[in-house]
């Protein structure tokens, strides 16, 4: 049965998360600063090259010329730098050299927008150099070039690659394309003849505007997507290359091809420097690399022995997003809601010099946090480096393999047939009664630790796995070493791939404690008899009172500005006789008492708790108090009856004068609404069921309803699904109340209960309400 319970306290913010997360938008705002001064501090350098100003009198004069022409002090500093790299004779031309005003003499709408794309493309150069000063990783600065510089040029993504001493190149960092595509393409090998290579080795760009053929791959989409291919060069030499994709053909023009070319060169200059502060893990990057889990290598400082992030893959980047630049970073910056107990694991493990495992690293999680880590492995690599694997959600098989670890009489094993080898649980040692330390014993040689008359049970079971291919089980004897027998249950399935078993897997479960019961229980069968049948008569009184107090079928009532109908469905099995309850009574004062209530529980308790409840809010409505006072009162009825039940309820009082609902619950399901043929689920106050604590308050809510509006109020055992959650049955009883025709009251209370059912054999009440 399920009803509402007390909303669980949240916890309260967490200081070091809090600190991280201030720290982060801290550093997003000293980028951009870093951006505007590395840009003006570039401009000043021309002024003074050109015009021997002083670096302060260089300054000032961007500040006049800004104030003169009414533009910010980024865009003069963004002209004189343009002026000063681009060619003599060229659109937009340098400034004069006499007042270095940026100003063109061109004053074309082409010179402006050439100026204007000028602009962009060192803002977007200042921005990236900003990101690589302040720690950002390369992933993050071509996200920088790409969004700034080369989406607007219709570009999908951007790949920056390293060359290595071999010639390999390596994926230093990308942008705009997903997970999978940047594990394919994280090493290149040499190839000859390939378009990679070609650019490595000539140093000339390489521009497809419809993308290479199907034999010669490059990253992006597809073959006929465009394609440029930039060499990365620092002091004269080729050190990687940036390929840029489209989601499709695309004319590289020259504007594109001159762009492309500019945004290359801060993109060599980080990719030569690479990530500041980052340390090298050596071979480990490479290794984790190819991992599809998240991975990271940490390493001990040698003062105080903080931990510091050295290298982290591909998916652990993600899982580390709310960070920038988390490689090179202590521990605590990046998961500090989690640096406790990684520290723990990993001194541990160092210590011990052997991994450690857990599930889950414990943390209450909250929105905008950092993902959990689940099934954590925390590997040492030396005295001083520790390698943690982690998943980003939890592994079906491991948690299985837990699952059973937590149950004494389950253990789980499985055979290899293609190597030969098993594998068991730690449990399964233990059934047989074998050292944890001996070798799993195969399926096929279990004869030898069975009683010699189920060996027959054995061969059956094998016979049914590897010649018919189909999962099965039965019941054998287990003799084990020290002379102890054991009823043992082996369910198994066969483990297939392209139809050739490869393999056996499944369970022994130890099922002698549930022999003996069964034993037991064949022996006092016979007495047991006549405790049975009484207790059949037992139920059978207790059905008989409910029906008589809740009618199965009662008439249509006419009421005060109301038509009710109500229907009772009873438990599909007796003994699951419950406390479900409903009442529609006229009030002296002209108003009208609706009520749907369930009492926790089946069998007598739960009948005569029902009864007390109805009886007691029937005289305490004729006091003519509000549906929240008379729930509080009900809540004190409930904690004084007998056997301390709890029970869900929804109290309303109709007042026909003004055509309002005022109504109260008590962590009862939310009523349903229909007015012109569309349903809505009414929700309602939160408020504590009743018998949990004493003194409970409970909100109250006025609806005002119009004439032909329906109100259905019902109690759980009409939804309530063992195979769907709650809010599922809840979208489905709408629709079905949406789906209902046009006729009488009766009609369509007889309607919705065959056409809405719960699973559980629940009973089941319920009201419609209708305006007229």
């Amino acid at each position: 049965m399920t009803m509402s319970e007390q909303e669980p306290v949240e916890p309260g913010p967490d200081p070091l998360v809090d600190a991280v997360t201030q720290l982060t938008a801290e550093l997003a705002v000293l980028r951009r600063d870093v951006a505007r001064r590395h840009l003006l501090d570039l401009a000043c350098g021309v002024l003074v090259a050109r015009h021997s100003l002083s670096p302060g009198e260089a300054m000032d004069h961007l500040a006049q010329l800004a104030e003169t022409m009414n533009v910010g002090a980024e865009d003069i500093a963004a002209d004189v730098v343009n002026g000063a790299i681009r060619p003599s004779g060229a659109a937009g031309g340098p400034a004069s050299e006499g007042s270095a005003d940026p100003r063109t003499a061109d004053g074309t709408d082409e010179a402006d927008e050439e100026r204007t794309k000028g602009r962009k493309a060192r803002f977007v150069e200042a921005a990236a150099e900003a990101a690589a000063q302040t720690g950002g990783t390369v992933d993050e600065i071509a996200a920088t070039l790409l969004n700034g510089g080369m989406r607007p040029l219709g570009a999908r993504a951007l790949w920056l690659f390293r060359r290595t001493e071999t010639d390999c190149l390596r994926l230093a960092g990308q942008a705009g394309a997903n997970s999978l595509e940047a594990a394919h393409w994280r090493w290149v090998p040499p190839a000859a003849g390939s378009a990679l290579h070609r650019v490595l080795n000539d140093g000339t760009p390489l521009w497809l505007p419809d993308g290479t053929s199907a034999a010669e791959a490059l990253p992006g989409p597809a073959p006929g997507s465009a394609r440029a291919v930039l060499p990365l060069r620092q002091r004269g030499v080729v050190t990687g290359l940036a390929l840029v994709d489209w989601p499709g053909p695309a004319a590289l023009d020259e504007p594109v091809r001159r762009s492309l070319t500019g945004l290359a060169v801060p993109a060599a200059r980080i990719l030569d420097a690479g990530a500041p502060g980052t340390p090298d893990p050596g071979a480990l990057a490479p290794l984790l690399d190819l991992l599809t889990h998240p991975a990271m290598a940490l390493r001990a400082d040698p003062e105080g022995g903080t931990l510091r992030i050295e290298h982290l893959n591909r998916p652990a980047l993600d899982s580390a997003r709310h960070v920038h630049g988390p490689a090179g970073r202590p521990l605590a910056e990046v998961f500090p809601a989690m640096h406790a107990d990684l520290v723990r694991l990993a001194r541990t493990a160092r210590e011990s010099a052997a991994p450690q495992r857990v599930a889950r690293v414990p943390v209450e999680h909250r929105p905008g946090d950092p993902d959990p880590l689940h099934d954590v492995r925390v590997l040492p690599v030396g005295p001083d480096r520790t390698v943690v694997f982690w998943h980003g959600a939890t592994n079906p098989e491991l948690s299985l393999s837990r699952v059973l670890g937590r149950l004494e009489n389950l253990a789980a094993f499985e055979d290899d047939l293609i190597t030969g080898k098993s594998r068991w649980s730690e449990q399964a040692f233990r059934i047989f009664g074998l050292e944890p330390g001996s070798s799993p014993v195969p399926l096929r040689r279990l004869a030898p630790h069975l009683h010699r008359e189920d060996t027959g049970k054995l061969n059956d079971l094998l016979m049914e796995l590897t010649q018919r291919r189909e999962g099965t089980d039965t019941v054998v004897r287990a003799v084990r070493e020290d002379g102890g027998l054991r009823h043992l249950r082996i369910a198994a399935e066969p483990l297939l791939t392209g139809g050739v078993l490869t393999g056996i897997t499944g369970v022994y479960q130890d099922v002698s404690a549930q022999h003996h019961t069964e034993i037991a229980l064949s022996a006092t069968f016979d007495r047991l008899t006549a405790a049975q049948t009484q207790a059949a008569l037992r139920h059978q009184l207790v059905l008989q009172l409910q029906q008589a107090i809740v009618p199965e079928v009662p008439e249509l009532q006419l009421l005060p500005g109301l038509q009710v109908a109500a229907r009772y469905r009873p438990a599909a099995e007796e003994y699951r006789v419950g406390g479900d309850w409903y009442d529609v009574l006229p009030l002296p004062d002209g108003r009208v008492l609706v009520v749907t209530g369930d009492i926790a529980g089946h069998g007598i308790d739960s009948v005569t708790g029902m009864v007390a409840l109805r009886n007691a809010l029937r005289g305490l409505a004729f006091t003519g108090h509000t549906p929240g006072r008379l729930m509080a009162w009900l809540n004190e009825v409930t904690l004084q009856t007998h056997g301390h039940p709890t029970a869900t309820a929804v109290c309303g009082l109709y007042d026909p004068s003004d055509r309002s609902l005022c109504w109260a619950s008590a962590g009862h399901l939310p009523p349903v609404l229909l007015r012109e043929g569309a349903a809505d689920l009414l929700e309602p106050p939160r408020s504590i069921l009743l018998g949990a604590v004493p003194a409970a308050a409970y909100q109250e809510t006025v609806t005002r309803l119009e004439p032909g509006d329906t109100l259905m109020l019902y109690t759980d055992g009409l939804v309530e699904s063992r195979r769907t959650g709650i809010d599922e049955s809840l979208d489905r009883l709408r629709r079905a109340v949406e789906r209902l025709a046009p006729a009488g009251l009766d009609e369509q209370a007889d309607a919705l209960l065959a056409a809405v059912t719960g699973d559980t054999d629940d009973d089941t009440s319920l009201v419609v309400v209708r305006v007229s």
